[in-house]
């Protein structure tokens, strides 16, 4: 038996013969709980590995893939009519940069943001219509254009964040530390861009091709200072499930 650790790709997980404790039997329960859901857990407790596992089962380019990646596992014996049915669309915000200034911060978020979003672009390039238009200076204004090409397609859009409040942590700790209070201000206060994000997923999620969302972090803390702009999300984090 090979334990998987430090192992966060379910994939590469399942095609290599690790060790899986299955918990897919928790997927009716998501899709239940709600369209838009924060998970929060200390680290080191397979929040990724969670999102990687939703990633594939929803994916629609991976609908060939689903017999070989679920067939063994308790999902892929009762699937939800939902398998294999969306775009899907992942953030990892430990991957943005918390160095810099104010205007620095901002600018590694909206780089990494439509990083991702021509990765996506690329990934899903035969099934989209047409092309998405991504704003070097406007990571909001790519995402708007993402969602509207789905919305033409007929599926939607599955939205996974994983560690959402990792850089913004970093940022707050520095705070602490001495560093200026305008660096965690430049994302989460007033227009800050991470706050103006979220007001762009609260405004789309469940219309113009936003079909569900799925935020993983380790603190609610972050999520408070955005409450005004994303306040929708159910907590599932206290849930025995």
């Amino acid at each position: 038996m090979k334990f998987p650790y430090g192992i966060s790709d379910f994939e590469s997980l399942i095609t290599r013969r690790f060790h899986y404790v299955d918990r897919t039997d928790h997927i009716p329960l998501l899709e239940e709980a709600g369209d838009q859901l924060l998970f929060l857990r200390p680290r080191r407790f397979g929040k990724s590995l969670l999102l990687s596992m939703l990633e594939n089962y929803y994916d629609l380019n991976k609908a060939d893939r689903f017999e070989i990646l679920f067939g063994e596992l308790a999902i892929g014996k009762d699937p939800t009519v939902e398998h294999n049915q969306y775009f899907v669309l992942k953030w990892d915000f430990s991957e943005v940069s918390p160095r810099g200034d104010g205007e620095e911060i901002q600018r590694n978020l909206y780089d990494y943001l439509n990083d991702r979003i021509g990765a996506f672009s690329n990934y899903y390039r035969a099934t989209l219509s047409e092309s998405i238009r991504i704003d070097p200076l406007n990571a909001s204004s790519s995402f708007q254009s993402l969602l509207n090409v789905v919305q033409k397609t007929g599926h939607p859009l599955y939205l996974l964040i994983d560690e959402y409040d990792n850089f913004a942590n970093e940022l707050m700790m520095g705070i602490y530390q001495g560093a200026r209070k305008s660096r965690y201000q430049a994302i989460l206060s007033g227009e800050g861009r991470m706050k103006a994000l979220f007001k762009v997923i609260k405004a789309t999620a469940g219309t113009r091709g936003l079909g569900r969302v799925f935020i993983t972090g380790v603190s609610p803390v972050v999520m408070s200072d955005l409450t005004s702009a994303y306040n929708v999300a159910k907590n599932i984090y206290l849930q025995p499930q």
